[in-house]
C-alpha cells in the first residue's frame, strides 16, 4: 500500500512530478478539481486553503517580532527541546541545503535556523520566526498541514498551495505534550526536491518522538489531563495512557472536571440531558463504560474525579485570571466540545467564550485583538475588528487590510435579510 504521507513513490522523477502537480495546481486555482495526479491529503489541503485565502500567491503574515517574539518562545514548552532539535537536525541545517524550523500549535514559527544563504531565500516568502504558517494563513505546507491533520507529512514543491513556496520541499511532524497529549507544535525540515525521499519523513517523525521523550523525562510525575477545546471528542491522558473519548463520555468528564466537589446523579443527568426524561439506568451505564476507560479516576456518590485533572479550559481561565490576556487567547483552541448540546456543557462553553471575548474587547491590546480576529470564531466579529482598527497605530503595515475587513463586515450586516 502506498504511504499517503510520503510525497513521492520510490523511482519517480522529481521533475516530472513537479510538472504534473504544477498543472493540477494551475487547473485547480482556475476553478477546476485537483485531479488524479494529486495525493488526497494534498487535495483536501488545497480545498481548505482555497476556502481561507484570497489568492494562491501571498506572503504569510508576521505576527511576532523582537521582544514579543523572544519572550513568547522563551516561555514556550518547545524551548526545552531546542537543544535536541539542533543536535538531531542542526548538522543538516548547516549544510546549506536545509532549514530547521519549529512552530507552535497555531503554526507560528518560533525558530528558523540553518545556512544564512538559505535563510535569506526563505525570507522572501516570510518563512521567518514570528510568521504564521498554519494552512489558514499560508496554505498547504508541511508544518501547517501536519498541525491540521496531527500527523507527519511531506509536501513536495508544487504541492504547496502558495506559489511563493513552490520552489521548496518540506517534511514536518507534530510534537505533543507527553503528559497531557496536547499539541505543542511541529518540527520541520525545508529544502530542495531531495527532501521528498522517505528518509526525511522518518527523520522528522523520529525527532518529534525523541523530543516528546525528552520533555517527559524532565516533567513531573504522571498527571491526568483533559483536552476538550475545539474538539468534539475529548482527549484524556491518565496513568500514562491517552484515550480518545466518545462524545457522551467527553461531556461527563468535562462536567465533573468543572465541579470538583462532585455531582449527584440527578445533577449530572440534568447537565447532560436537560428536561428530557432519561432513565437513571442510562446514566449509570454510561458511567460504568467510562470507568473502564478512566479507571480509578472516576468515583461515585457523588459522581466525581478522584484526583486533580488539568483541563485546557481551566488553563485558559487561569491565564486570564493572571492578567496574561495574550497567553489566554493563544491557549484557547476553540469552543468547548463544540458539537455538544448537553445543557451543562453549553453553559460552560458560553461562559468561557464570553468571558474571554469581553476581556479581548475591553483590554485594548492590539495583539490580543488580532489573535482573536484571525481565528474562526472571530473572523466575522465586527465589534472585534472595529476595536482592532481603533487599537492599531496609524503606522501599522496591516492597518489597511484591517480597515477593509471592518468595512466589508459593516456592509454585510447592513444588508436587509432576504425573506
Amino acid at each position: 500500500m502506498v504511504n499517503p504521507w510520503l510525497a513521492m513513490a520510490s523511482g519517480v522523477d522529481p521533475a516530472e512530478r513537479r510538472g504534473s502537480v504544477g498543472s493540477a495546481h494551475a487547473a485547480f486555482v482556475s476553478g477546476g478539481e485537483p485531479g488524479p495526479a494529486l495525493r488526497p491529503v494534498v487535495a483536501d489541503s488545497w480545498r481548505r486553503s482555497a476556502a481561507a485565502l484570497p489568492t494562491p500567491e501571498f506572503m504569510a503574515p508576521v505576527e511576532l517580532a523582537d521582544a514579543d517574539l523572544e519572550g513568547y518562545r522563551r516561555a514556550h514548552p518547545l524551548a526545552r527541546a531546542m537543544p535536541l532539535f539542533r543536535e538531531l537536525l542542526g548538522s543538516i541545517a548547516d549544510d546549506g541545503a536545509h532549514l530547521l524550523a519549529v512552530c507552535d500549535a497555531s503554526g507560528r514559527m518560533l525558530w528558523v535556523e540553518g545556512h544564512a544563504g538559505l535563510r535569506g531565500r526563505a525570507e522572501h516568502m516570510n518563512f521567518v520566526p514570528g510568521a504564521r504558517w498554519d494552512e489558514r494563513h499560508a496554505g498547504t505546507n508541511a508544518p501547517g498541514t501536519a498541525l491540521a491533520l496531527d500527523h507527519a507529512v511531506q509536501i513536495f514543491a508544487t504541492e504547496h498551495y502558495n506559489r511563493l513556496a513552490q520552489p521548496w520541499t518540506c517534511a514536518a511532524a507534530p510534537v505533543h505534550d507527553p503528559a497531557t497529549g496536547r499539541l505543542l507544535g511541529a518540527v520541520d525540515i525545508t529544502g530542495g526536491d531531495h527532501l521528498a525521499a522517505p528518509h526525511s519523513l522518518a527523520l522528522v517523525q523520529a525527532t518529534a518522538r525523541a523530543a516528546e521523550a525528552h520533555l517527559a523525562a524532565g516533567a513531573p510525575g504522571p498527571r491526568s489531563a483533559l483536552s476538550a477545546l475545539g474538539r468534539d471528542e475529548a482527549l484524556l491522558t491518565t496513568g500514562g495512557r491517552r484515550v480518545r473519548l466518545g462524545r457522551r463520555h467527553s461531556e461527563i468528564l468535562v462536567l465533573l472536571a468543572a465541579h470538583p466537589d462532585g455531582l449527584t446523579g440527578e445533577q449530572l443527568s440534568a447537565a447532560l440531558y436537560g428536561e428530557r426524561a432519561v432513565p437513571m439506568v442510562t446514566l449509570r451505564a454510561e458511567i460504568s463504560r467510562l470507568r473502564r476507560l478512566a479507571g480509578e479516576l472516576l468515583a461515585s456518590r457523588p459522581y466525581r474525579l478522584t484526583g486533580p485533572v488539568e483541563t485546557d479550559a481551566a488553563d485558559v481561565e487561569e491565564r486570564l485570571a493572571a492578567g496574561d490576556l495574550r497567553a489566554a487567547v493563544r491557549a484557547y483552541d476553540g469552543p468547548l466540545l463544540p458539537a455538544s448540546e448537553a445543557p451543562g456543557v453549553c453553559r460552560l462553553r458560553r461562559l468561557l467564550e464570553d468571558r474571554l471575548r469581553r476581556a479581548v474587547l475591553g483590554g485594548g491590546d492590539a495583539t490580543a485583538l488580532q489573535l482573536w480576529a484571525e481565528r474562526p470564531w472571530g473572523e466575522d466579529d465586527l465589534e472585534v475588528w472595529e476595536r482592532l482598527l481603533a487599537a492599531l497605530p496609524e503606522s501599522a503595515a496591516h492597518r489597511g487590510s484591517v480597515a477593509a475587513r471592518a468595512r466589508g463586515l459593516r456592509a454585510t450586516f447592513a444588508q436587509p435579510a432576504r425573506g
